[in-house]
């Protein structure tokens, strides 16, 4: 079964491939996502100085899913900026993704990253887990001067990551944000944030940072993730490529995922705790799940949800 993609003109070997955030921050967890069968070698969202996070205990899985408040840990821009050509000799796409503390960070990451020649840039709008810093996207006035001063600085397909919406007046102001900035795609959704998960045993938090409270991921956050997935499709007519991010266990969630309008997964919390194995398995389950339904490609299904 062939479950190569497309999106914005980059062919990806695979519709699976590593959410920003999942094993991805060291240069050997990024050269093992590259001999992996991921689709796909995702950055870890940059910053434009090293950062080491916020305290441990960080992350936390249990049964359903995951909570984190990870604090942007990463090796900074100019370091994957230099990592970048050693990891497209893999042959497979690389995604740099950017996330800045305040707006300017955004423009200067974005010069030195397009000039490392990435196949494509995703904006990371919706970073949950920085005390005292708010999710860019949840303001539609400063993510449309954002991406309409980005934009211009990037010379390969830009996407742009956002958190879930809850309201579908949210969806509908965002979709026209992304449809006046010249985004190729999208990827719906980061972490549900400022859950918290207790130990009812300790009576404390799983986590340390922030009192406990984190972005939520994994299985319990699929029906969010859908219900962006498919809003945007909506909104959008269609006409811009979704990366569905949110509750991909197995092969039959990224069907969904294709159902509600995407045309690849991302995958994070199983990545997490099966480690770059999981890609190959998820292969085989969607493609069986396509085979059940005399399906030849993702593409006939794509969007194809039935409404009642």
């Amino acid at each position: 079964m062939d479950l190569s993609i497309t999106i914005a003109g980059v062919k990806f070997p695979s519709c699976f491939m590593n959410a920003s955030g999942a094993l991805c921050m060291t240069r050997e967890e990024l050269l093992a996502l590259g001999r992996s069968r991921s689709g796909a070698i995702v950055t870890k969202s940059m910053t434009v100085e090293p950062r080491s996070g916020n305290p441990e205990p960080r992350y936390y899985g249990f049964p359903g899913g995951s909570i984190n408040s990870m604090g942007l840990p990463n090796l900074g821009y100019r370091a994957y900026a230099e990592l970048i050509p050693e990891l497209k000799q893999f042959g497979k796409p690389v995604i740099a993704s950017i996330a800045g503390l305040c707006e300017d960070d955004f423009l200067t990451m974005a010069r030195v990253i397009n000039q490392a020649r990435p196949d494509l840039i995703e904006v990371n709008l919706s970073c949950p887990n920085i005390p005292g810093k708010p999710q860019i996207a949840y303001d539609p006035v400063d993510s449309e001067r954002l991406l309409k001063r980005v934009r211009p600085l990037i010379t390969v397909p830009m996407g742009v990551k956002l958190p879930p919406y809850f309201d579908p007046a949210h969806h509908a102001v965002m979709a026209e944000v992304i449809a006046h900035c010249q985004v190729d795609y999208l990827n719906l959704i980061n972490s549900v944030g400022n859950g918290l998960v207790i130990d009812p045993t300790r009576e404390t938090p799983v986590i340390k940072p922030k009192g406990g409270f984190g972005g939520l991921g994994g299985a319990l956050i699929k029906p969010v993730a859908l219900a962006n997935v498919r809003a945007f499709w909506k909104l959008l007519g269609g006409r811009i490529p979704i990366i569905g991010t949110g509750g991909v266990v197995q092969g039959l969630d990224a069907y969904e995922h294709v159902l509600c309008g995407a045309s690849a997964v991302q995958v994070g919390t199983v990545l997490v705790e099966e480690g770059v194995g999981v890609f190959e398995r998820l292969e085989r389950e969607l493609a069986a799940e396509l085979k059940t339904r005399g399906l030849r490609s993702l593409e006939e299904s794509r969007g194809k949800l039935k409404e009642l």
